[in-house]
């Protein structure tokens, strides 16, 4: 009909003999511009506003360095960077900027005056154009830049890249800010990674890509051809076709990329993941751009984050209009949009208005002021800050405020990056440009384009060179002890080697007063062959829940039968270890799991929301034993409000029949009856069917 209605325009505009001028397009305005130069940048350092009792100096600026993307920090105090001069040179008008390939550059301050003086280029190729990701393992450097994930290896150690390995590719997100992110060294001794919803999928080389050339570009045919779906240890292909992720992941595995395990799922763009030295992991996640839904995540493992409905894979905005038309405020629209309202979507830490969430570390040293010890530390490039968000336990979650650390009133500040330097100080990559993200940028000129990092640390504390030893015991175990994840990952290296022989050095860290410290030597303990049993089961008894969380994980990490080990936490008065407790249960086949999954949901309060999902993912693909084991010890006191929870994120066939006694019982609110309606479109079967044919004959409003 369009079509017809064009045309017949066309002909009458025609038969009037009048012609048409041609319709005028107006001019786009020219990209705003900034100075560049080390001038420019040592004069806007005045604009920056440090913490109070922070300082922050000019680390480097260009033409050292241009459009940094990501960074990491070595374990000798290096910062290396990945730019960013060919950003979205694959589509965008200003084309490619560095024909030769972006860089992967290693800053350093030679002298000690707090100031990068020598910079090298590890590596350079059309590859890592505008990379996302670099972690520093020792000799090898893990770079992700969508499609691929590579392996760059210093074999002599020269700081140049000798050797190029692909860990994994066949990522979407190809020259877009929402494809493949960082890995960093978890305490576990696994690595841990995530990717945007543009990621899509993910695969391992084979064939011809298990050996590349140390340049160059991969073809999309080559990749087609010589690659294999992820299969995770849950036995599911790793894509976003909802069966069951769906959009942005973040996931863990061993260094060369076995054991491969999918974490959490349905974020929209989780842009980078920090781990702490209990192995809790955070992340932040962007908006759909402008709905002030910014969020940071505690991710609780194996959860669904809710970017879009778990069922359907809807986008937010159609529950939103039903709200709207139904009298939802616009206050409502943030939790509307990662479906917060939904049985089985993860509560958010935090949500933080509108932004640019970028690079995230978790700050774990002693130099910055205790409010940020121990603590997230945060980029965002749309309100131009980097933040810590001060965190306490809050039920079976936790909660969180916001902190600011360095902001600045250069309209062109653009922190894209957070890491941490081995004397514990902070350093900050600022992408610098007027915009962020939206596939745009103003710097489009190589000879023009800025960049920035920043060093932030108390007022005049001077870097300090750091003094390691990795040859004994004592010396790697001081090393373990770092704020610095480099420094960390050689040191658990050469102490996972030394099994025994660093047995006693570790027992004095594991005895010590320091949490984060304990567990850190624990993870290493409890790996040492014929003691793992004896530390785990130490670690449970422990007084600080914290480490007896951490020591559940272990057993689950080393694959031990984890239904003693729920038998002895089962009744813990921390409701945070017996979330993991629950978790720890998720797809266990043991006759016993049912019955304790079944105690564990007898203690949830009908308040704690984190809790409560705590339970359904423990009873994820089991909830005909988990839910009936825990209906036949309820019985008649199921209808509590607790019980009413419980039944609300039940998927069990049991379960539309209780809903429908919720939803018609005389004395449930409006509220009430859609809040228990909903919960039926995350079941199917019969059951269902029933329920629905039940509610429309008895005349349910």
């Amino acid at each position: 009909m369009k079509q017809i209605l064009l045309l017949s325009l066309a002909v009458a505009l025609g038969a009037s003999g009048a012609e048409q001028p041609a319709p005028q397009r107006k001019p786009r305005p020219a990209p705003p511009t900034h100075a560049s130069g080390p001038e420019s940048a040592r004069a806007d350092m005045e604009k920056l506003t440090a913490a109070n009792g922070l300082e922050a100096t000019l680390f480097a600026s260009e033409p050292m360095v241009v459009n940094p993307c990501d960074m990491d920090i070595d374990a000798r105090g290096r910062v290396w960077i990945t730019e960013g001069a060919n950003y979205r040179s694959s589509f965008q008008s200003w084309g490619v900027q560095r024909p030769e390939g972006d860089r992967i550059v290693i800053l350093e301050d030679t002298n000690g005056d707090g100031r990068a003086d020598s910079v090298k280029t590890f590596y350079q190729d059309p590859s890592v154009n505008a990379a996302l990701g670099i972690c520093v393992l020792g000799n090898k450097v893990i770079v992700s830049s969508s499609p691929n994930v590579f392996v760059l290896t210093d074999t002599d150690g020269d700081d140049k890249a000798d050797k190029r390995e692909l860990l994994f590719t066949g990522i979407s997100g190809f020259d877009h800010d929402h494809g493949v992110h960082a890995f960093v060294f978890g305490p576990d001794g696994k690595l841990y990674f995530n990717f945007g919803n543009e990621g899509r999928q993910i695969k391992r080389p084979i064939g011809k890509l298990k050996e590349i050339p140390l340049h160059g570009l991969i073809s999309k045919e080559d990749i087609a051809s010589n690659s294999e779906p992820v299969i995770d240890l849950d036995g599911s292909e790793v894509n976003n076709k909802g069966k069951p992720y769906r959009q942005g992941m973040v996931f863990r595995c061993n260094l060369d990329g076995s054991e491969f395990e999918t974490l959490g799922w349905n974020f929209r763009n989780n842009y980078e993941v920090a781990v702490d030295s209990f192995g809790t992991l955070w992340q932040s996640d962007n908006d759909d751009d402008g709905n002030r839904g910014v969020r940071i995540n505690y991710v609780m493992e194996f959860g669904n984050y809710g970017f879009t409905d778990e069922m359907t894979g809807a986008a937010w905005g159609v529950g939103w209009k039903k709200a709207q038309a139904k009298g939802a405020n616009e206050e409502e629209r943030p939790f509307y949009h990662w479906h917060q309202y939904d049985p089985g979507v993860v509560p958010n830490l935090l949500q933080t208005g509108n932004g640019s969430p970028t690079g995230i570390c978790m700050y774990e040293g002693k130099l910055l002021p205790k409010t940020f010890q121990n603590q997230i530390i945060h980029c965002d490039a749309g309100p131009r800050v980097v933040r810590a968000y001060p965190v306490k336990p809050d039920g079976a979650g936790y909660r969180a405020e916001m902190t600011n650390i360095l902001t600045s009133t250069d309209t062109w500040y653009r922190p894209s990056d957070v890491c941490i330097a081995p004397d514990g100080s902070i350093y900050i990559a600022d992408w610098h440009d007027a915009g962020v993200g939206g596939h745009n940028m103003a710097d489009r000129k190589l000879e023009t384009m800025t960049g920035r990092v920043y060093r932030v640390a108390p007022a005049g504390h001077k870097p300090v060179a750091p003094r390691l030893n990795f040859s004994t015991a004592a010396g790697c175990v001081t090393a373990l002890q770092s704020p610095n994840h480099a420094t960390r990952y050689l040191a658990w290296t050469k102490l996972h080697e030394m099994q025994r022989k660093a047995e006693r050095d570790l027992s004095q860290l594991w005895k010590g007063r320091e949490p984060r410290l304990r567990a850190r030597s624990l993870q290493l303990l409890a790996r040492v062959n014929g003691s793992e049993k004896k530390y785990v089961e130490a670690a449970l008894k422990d007084k600080d829940p914290d480490i007896r969380i951490t020591g559940l994980r272990i057993a689950r990490s080393l694959k031990f039968d984890v239904i003693p080990y729920v038998k002895k936490l089962v009744n813990d008065p921390s409701s945070q270890v017996r979330r993991e407790c629950a978790i720890a249960l998720r797809h266990n086949n043991s006759p016993e799991a049912a019955q304790l999954w079944a105690t564990l949901a007898l203690k949830h309060d009908g308040r704690d929301r984190w809790y409560l999902e705590a339970l359904g993912i423990g009873a994820d693909h089991q909830e005909e034993g988990f839910f009936g084991a825990w209906l036949a010890k309820a019985g008649n006191n199921w209808n509590t409000s607790a019980g009413r929870d419980i039944v609300w994120r039940s998927r069990s066939k049991q379960t539309p029949a209780l809903l429908v006694k919720l939803i018609t019982n005389k004395n449930a609110s409006p509220k009430d009856r859609e809040h228990y309606l909903r919960a039926l479109d995350f079941i199917t079967g019969p059951e269902k069917e029933a329920a629905l044919l039940e509610l429309v004959t008895s005349g349910a409003q």
